[in-house]
């Protein structure tokens, strides 16, 4: 109930009017039945825009320290996320992160929709980042189709380090499901978890038209803060790569469709 209020009667309305969302591909998500929405991560905002344009109720993971901060705005915020259903992950891994997959999984078999960010962190600078293979285990365990999605725009509307979006028109593109039903049994196999991820990765890299960097977010993340450069080859602008060796797709950057042709989402 406190999500629908949240999304069709307080937030929601105001995000609509003031960001004006446009979709494109949402008949992409399934009617019915559980299914992964694996998402690039640009913006804490990715997590307000892509429930926005569906239909269906999205459950994410969140990182842990959205559930225990102090004072008022760490007890709204706990709150909200709660309210929402956002699954609490210990990002440091182990039995905190099994644990959260494993909800994952009891919210897939329910029949229900289920996000996850598959970078495991914001983006630090826009480019899309290696995957984890958690999101392959999940889909393998589950036999749940996964549905890639590219968030635009996001990491200009909110870069890092700001707390108020501004104003600008927000997308999100949703491609076809991927089946990953062949490889049912083989979650236990790391080879099979790193192709399924990659493939992933790269519909997800497809869809976004991002620049692709084969090292994980939070290790490019650690590196900025220690002031290290990134690694040869890592800068931006360098030679193209995609995951798993791919070539690279020849894609754009997804522009907001022109008025007289956009869907109504919501």
């Amino acid at each position: 109930m406190f999500y629908w209020l949240m999304k069709r009667v307080f937030v929601g309305p105001l995000l609509h009017l003031v960001y004006r969302p446009w979709v494109r591909g949402a008949e992409h998500v399934p009617a019915s039945g559980g299914a992964i929405l694996a998402s690039n991560h640009l913006a804490v905002i990715d997590s307000f825009f892509l429930p926005l344009v569906l239909d269906r109720e999205l459950v994410f993971i969140g990182k842990q320290e959205y559930f225990t901060g102090s004072g008022v705005k760490g007890r709204m915020t706990a709150g909200f996320m709660r309210g929402v259903g956002t699954i609490p992950v210990d990002r440091g891994g182990g039995k905190a992160s099994e644990a959260a997959l494993r909800t994952g999984l009891r919210r897939l078999e329910e029949g229900g929709l289920f996000g996850i960010y598959p970078e495991g962190t914001r983006s630090p600078d826009g480019r899309l980042y290696r995957g984890k293979t958690g999101i392959a285990r999940l889909a393998l365990e589950s036999g749940a189709p996964v549905v890639p999605i590219a968030m635009v725009g996001t990491d200009v509307a909110q870069p890092i380090g700001r707390r108020i979006p501004k104003v600008m028109r927000i997308g999100v593109v949703i491609g076809e499901p991927l089946d990953f039903s062949r490889y049912r049994g083989m979650e236990n196999d790391r080879f099979i978890l790193r192709a399924v991820t990659d493939e992933i990765m790269y519909a997800i890299m497809s869809l976004s038209g991002q620049e692709y960097v084969d090292v994980y977010a939070a290790t490019q993340k650690a590196r900025i803060a220690a002031g290290h450069p990134a690694a040869a080859g890592e800068e931006p602008g360098a030679a193209a790569a995609a995951p798993g060796g791919r070539p690279v797709p020849d894609v754009q950057v997804p522009v907001p469709p022109q008025e007289q042709d956009e869907p109504s989402v919501g």
